[in-house]
């Protein structure tokens, strides 16, 4: 299992523009094969900071994930806006049962 967590911190005149852009990868990204989980939110302290969890069966499927056009969309807009960011990948290893 992979997770993936990242936050960024997005210019104010982008931030709007930005959450639309996160919003439209939420929905073709929940219906991949291997997309166990994943959220975006909007920090309530921050409005121009936005978190997400990716939680995926393995680094194919966030491949997969990555390669989509809404993706590739939301990416380009929020290099053009970051202020901050901050990404961190976790290998999951569950216990095998006895």
């Amino acid at each position: 299992m992979v997770i993936m967590r990242f936050k960024v911190r997005v210019r104010p005149e982008n931030a709007e523009e930005v959450r639309a852009a996160l919003e439209a990868v939420i929905e073709p990204s929940r219906a991949l094969d291997g997309v166990v989980r994943l959220d975006i939110a909007r920090c309530l302290e921050d409005p121009d900071s936005f978190i997400a969890t990716e939680v995926y069966d393995d680094e194919a499927a966030l491949e997969r994930q990555e390669s989509l056009p809404e993706v590739e969309a939301a990416l380009s807009l929020i290099r053009e806006s970051v202020v901050e960011r901050e990404a961190t990948l976790y290998h999951v290893s569950m216990p095998s049962e006895p």
